[in-house]
């Protein structure tokens, strides 16, 4: 079965998450993607934590359907064949510290003239330019300098993310630049330049807030697991201990929640609650009025009745309540990964695609598959052995 990227090499000198979402998103697409570790401990994500059979949660995430190749990029014989690579390959993508790539000779105008059809792609936090450039910058940084923060949590506390959201908003916008950049290679014949900042994947996320804080109006307040301007529209607890997640986006629903699930229609004309705004406005008293009727009620029985009223609602789920859920179950969503600790359970990407099947290939050891590439580049045993037993030039073994 033919897919869309078939036939693609990407390399990529990357670490943590932004760079490895967009790339293994790539090899799911079928492009082969030979990602680029130091020797050893390789990408420094390996060592995250030990949730998965021993491995890292967020590198067996992020990496399947990849090559691994260590190389001391230190070492002139390394970075040769790095450099072997890369003139043959169709796309480079690399998050590493800021001038990092370009201090090694890997910028795209260093790059262009060896390989006219090249992509490179670079990640980081600021962008390649202005005041910020050299300015570190990890995912909560980057929340919180775009402002996350300040909408995200309680009246009391700003709450981070629970997830790596800025490195996910940029490995999103480099996976579908690069895309983007293929197409029009495809037009061209002629490669490009991606230039992807974290903080402006953030700044394009955080686009409904700014708009309400437009011209100096209040910013969104913090609601916690609520939502800032609808209400009703979050979290509420029922009378089993039990919470239900419920949204209302219009006054025919509140008009039906109203009837059919506090049972109380005199309600849906009470002029505190006529209006988004008006409940908006007068959150605490109808809070307090849904829950005393839901106090009298399962959530089962809750979920009962928003269903037959047509409210939109949903479990508050756990970890263990999203790896059983029945509906990805009923959509075979799940399949298997190999890695180096035995196979492990992975979900499809999302996006059921007709015409082909999502590549779901194991997620490689350290340097799993040097002798093999390197034999393609035309080295024999002997120079891949004295490679991988090269001393680093900062001392040594392997790489720094």
């Amino acid at each position: 079965m033919t897919r869309p990227l078939d036939g693609i090499t990407v390399i990529s000198l990357e670490h943590a998450v932004a760079a490895p979402f967009a790339t293994r998103q790539l090899a799911d697409l079928g492009a082969r993607v030979i990602k680029v570790e130091r020797p050893g401990a390789g990408d420094f994500a390996r060592g995250y934590d030990q949730r998965v059979k021993g491995q890292s949660s967020h590198f067996t995430w992020l990496n399947r359907n990849k090559e691994s190749l260590a190389l001391d990029v230190k070492h002139p014989e390394a970075r040769a064949a790095l450099l072997q690579l890369i003139k043959t390959a169709d796309v480079l993508v690399q998050n590493l510290a800021p001038g990092a790539a370009a201090r090694m000779g890997l910028s795209y105008e260093a790059l262009k003239s060896h390989n006219p059809r090249l992509i490179v792609c670079d990640i980081s936090g600021y962008g390649m330019d202005g005041p910020y450039r050299d300015k570190k910058a990890y995912d909560l940084l980057i929340q919180s300098e775009a402002g996350f923060l300040s909408v995200t949590g309680t009246p009391e506390t700003p709450s981070k993310s629970g997830i790596s959201v800025a490195d996910i908003a940029a490995g999103m916008y480099a996976y579908t630049n690069i895309l983007s950049a293929l197409l029009l290679r495809g037009r061209t014949g002629e490669g490009s330049h991606i230039d992807v900042s974290m903080l402006e994947a953030m700044g394009e996320w955080m686009g409904y807030p700014m708009y309400y804080a437009f011209d100096g109006a209040p910013p969104p307040p913090r609601t916690g697991a609520s939502h800032a301007s609808i209400y009703p529209y979050g979290p509420f607890a029922a009378g089993d201990g039990g919470t239900v997640m419920l949204g209302l986006q219009n006054e025919r629903e509140w008009q039906a929640f109203c009837e059919q699930v506090l049972r109380r229609p005199e309600v849906a004309g009470d002029a505190r609650f006529c209006s988004n705004a008006q409940r908006n406005q007068h959150r605490a008293e109808l809070q307090a009025l849904i829950e005393q009727e839901f106090a009298t009620l399962t959530a089962a029985q809750v979920v009962e009745r928003l269903d037959q009223a047509c409210i939109a609602n949903a479990r508050v789920n756990d970890m263990a309540g999203l790896w059983a859920h029945p509906q990805l179950a009923a959509r075979e969503r799940w399949r298997t990964v190999g890695t180096p600790a035995g196979e492990v359970p992975a979900l499809l990407p999302p996006g059921v695609n007709s015409a082909f099947d999502y590549r779901m290939d194991a997620v490689p050891a350290v340097g799993q598959h040097n002798a093999a590439i390197l034999a393609e580049l035309g080295w024999t045993a002997e120079q891949i052995d004295a490679l991988n037993n090269a001393p680093s030039p900062a001392g040594g073994r392997g790489q720094g």
